[in-house]
């Protein structure tokens, strides 16, 4: 008996023909019976059976989002009846602008919903050049831009291009808790490199220096900071890029709240003015510069963010890219188009201008019941808060505010170890009237 035979008297023995009605030409069903009961420790073969591998050995590094959990207790709680305060959350609670909104309809009742080109439509990333050149004063070809699903794929798709096994990248102590998970995702070792008040929560030239080594392969920054709002001044980028030129190694800047900057001057550094404050863009054109559409411009869910590459590194980005994505949602792309239109920037500005208000009124707020923020952040909207003097266990204190205050926030563990059970997040990204209720909740709560 053939193979083929063995197979159909196989099969046969499994089914069960059925058929519809008395129709000679209608179709039969087939049914599959339960398959004969077998040894669960021996394979079809009589070999032994190994039991299913299980995942990635890496995937033991790679941390859950503690907000995340935050989040979902809170709507539990929410559900249940309890009206919370969420400041928890880095997403600006404004809608998307309207021009916007009205440009990604027009794009799908056009019918624009094929694929684009793997590195963006070619007009989308002329509207970020001349951005860049208007709003920054810097001339970045269009070429070098790839339009991406937010600035987290960016961000991916640059890692991935730098890091081969084994290798370091530098990152600060606390941030981005993605920026560590990525890179172990590519098999390297993140260094976290503790930043302090006394380094503006941002790594300087002289950390670089003492921590970096020749396995670095890439160092990267977030200006202003998550969760700090701290911003890294032009003279500090322009000496890490020198340090990391010495390794032979590669600068990643991820800009996403750059356009989030505000008047203040930091106490660390008084003598900062204007013109120490700006794009990475304008230092190099060997270093990756990543932003996007989600924060300034309102556009979190529309996925869509864009990264500025080096020449030598176009071709290996969209050799991934395409293997990854293909491309960025093209209605959102479309609707993108008019995120640089002058009625759209006058809503982004007052928004941004929204943002310093409510910044200006919770900073001292917390500064009053006890939190201490040693400096004023200059951007994004976060305030990193130490709140050692009531806890030194920033999850469990973050979920005591939930439960007791119902105000939401992020425990430092989300960004690190550097100090971070000390720690707690606070986004401004609520109204007035929440802020200042969740503000009146947590003074009755921690002063009784």
């Amino acid at each position: 008996m053939s193979l083929f035979q063995n197979k159909e008297s196989a099969f046969r023995r499994r089914t069960l023909y059925l058929p519809l009605n008395t129709d000679k030409n209608a179709p039969i069903i087939r049914k599959l019976t339960s398959p004969p009961e077998r040894n669960p420790s021996m394979t079809t073969n009589n070999r032994p059976f190994q039991s299913f591998r299980g995942p990635a050995l890496k995937m033991a590094d790679i941390a859950p989002f503690h907000v995340m959990e935050i989040l979902g207790y809170a709507k539990e709680l929410k559900a249940g009846g309890r009206e919370i305060i969420h400041m928890e959350i880095g997403e600006p609670d404004f809608p998307t602008p309207e021009p916007i909104v009205e440009a990604g309809i027009r794009a799908l009742r056009a019918g624009h919903t094929g694929y684009t080109a793997t590195l963006g439509l070619p007009e989308l990333k002329e509207r970020i050049a001349d951005f860049y050149r208007q709003r920054h004063g810097v001339d970045i070809p269009a070429r070098r831009i790839a339009i991406t699903p937010g600035a987290s794929g960016a961000l991916q798709i640059v890692l991935a291009t730098l890091i081969d096994p084994g290798d370091e990248v530098v990152i600060a102590d606390p941030g981005y808790p993605c920026n560590r998970n990525m890179i172990r995702l590519f098999e390297g070792n993140a260094i976290d490199i503790p930043v302090r008040s006394d380094t503006g929560y941002q790594l300087t030239p002289e950390l670089v220096s003492r921590h970096a080594t020749p396995s670095t392969s890439a160092i990267v920054l977030t200006t202003p900071s998550n969760p700090t709002g701290a911003l890294a001044p032009l003279r500090n980028m322009a000496g890490i890029i020198e340090e990391a030129n010495c390794l032979g190694a590669r600068v990643v800047l991820d800009e996403i709240y750059l356009e989030l900057v505000y008047d203040a001057v930091t106490e660390i550094v008084p003598d900062a003015d204007k013109a120490d404050i700006g794009t990475a863009a304008a230092l190099s054109d060997e270093i990756f510069v990543i932003s996007g559409f989600s924060k300034y411009f309102g556009m979190t869910g529309w996925r869509l963010g864009w990264a500025i590459i080096p020449d030598p590194f176009l071709r290996e980005f969209e050799k991934l890219a395409q293997n990854l994505y293909l491309s960025a949602p093209t209605v959102a792309q479309r609707a993108a188009l008019s995120a640089f239109r002058p009625e759209t920037l006058t809503i982004l500005e007052e928004r941004r201008r929204e943002f310093q208000r409510r910044r200006n009124f919770l900073l001292p707020a917390l500064r009053n019941i006890g939190f201490r923020i040693p400096i004023e952040p200059r951007g994004a909207f976060y305030l990193y808060a130490d709140c050692g003097r009531f806890t030194e266990d920033s999850l469990s204190f973050a979920y005591d505010l939930l439960e007791n205050a119902g105000v939401a926030v992020t425990p430092g563990i989300d960004f690190g170890r550097n100090a971070s059970n000390r720690y707690l997040r606070f986004a401004y990204t609520t109204g007035m009237e929440n802020l200042r209720e969740g503000v009146e909740r947590l003074r009755r709560y921690l002063s009784g």
